[in-house]
């Protein structure tokens, strides 16, 4: 497939590097780590999972080469729990590439039945020792997918795993109206977290514009925090307070993406009146 390649990061493990995108994932401390760190941790899943009394479900924004989902998988193994997964992408190519190179990458390994049957089939359930996974793909252009009539069948999440490209590389899937859509989809009476890679102060205005209460997520690789937005304050450990909407207003990157092109824009006097009216800042 001469779409994507095998490269070894700094750290020494392997990951998957998009030739199209010109991006690779996970592209510092590698696939498990970053998801450990990023989902994992943050999400606090194991927790969750073992207290949930029902069906625990995870959407995964960005199935790309699968490291998110299985990492997650794993972490919660010993848990006994029902787990649900919706991953979406445009395309199973990274996956079945990742199939490929199964070896290499390492978090592939005794996941191979499973991957082949959800490629086939885009959808399997099987269970461990302790597990019940319910596990579909729905492949598609996700802010399509989520305007659609058939949206509101998805069942409601618990946790989002957001790990689109870049906004520089793939401004579609970070627009305003992208978060707002999905922000419209949960329950409110299911606390739901969202954490992605990104720290900008764009992502964070355009997270709190859609509905989100926004707090400022756990360190991975090089970057020193990330971010995690949630329908409920109680998810969120360090949420961004009147400090942070101070800088924001200073910022010469801040004003969401209406449209699906990347630019940078101070945010307009209507933008900074709906933040500062908040409810995480009154």
């Amino acid at each position: 497939m001469a779409g994507y390649q095998i490269v070894k990061l700094a750290s020494g493990v392997h990951s998957v590097h998009s030739l199209e995108h010109k991006e690779t994932f996970h592209p510092v401390i590698g696939p498990v780590a970053e998801a450990e760190a990023l989902y994992v941790r943050q999400l606090k899943l194991r927790e969750r999972v073992e207290k949930a009394r029902e069906e625990f479900v995870i959407w995964d924004v960005g199935l790309g080469a699968a490291a998110n989902v299985l990492t997650a998988l794993r972490a919660t193994g010993e848990s006994r729990c029902r787990l649900r997964l919706l991953s979406f992408d445009n395309t199973l190519e990274p996956l079945k590439f990742a199939l490929q190179h199964a070896s290499e990458l390492g978090y592939i390994i005794g996941y191979e039945e499973h991957l082949r049957n959800l490629l086939r089939d885009n959808h399997v359930q099987f269970e461990t020792k302790n597990q019940t996974v319910n596990w579909e793909v729905h492949l598609g252009d996700f802010p399509t997918l989520l305007v659609q009539s058939t949206a509101h069948k998805f069942p409601k999440p618990h946790a989002i795993m957001f790990d689109a490209f870049s906004p520089a590389t793939n401004p579609a899937m970070w627009t305003r109206s992208v978060f707002e859509n999905l922000f419209r989809l949960l329950d409110p009476a299911r606390p739901c977290a969202l954490p992605t890679y990104s720290r900008s102060t764009m992502l964070r205005v355009t997270l709190l514009l859609a509905g989100f209460f926004v707090g400022v997520g756990h360190a991975t690789g090089e970057k020193d925090e990330t971010t995690i937005a949630a329908n409920s304050i109680e998810l969120i450990d360090e949420p961004l307070d009147r400090r942070w909407l101070a800088r924001a207003r200073r910022s010469s990157s801040a004003e969401p993406l209406v449209k699906p092109m990347y630019r940078q824009a101070r945010l307009s006097p209507e933008t900074w009146e709906r933040l500062q009216q908040h409810r995480q800042f009154l």
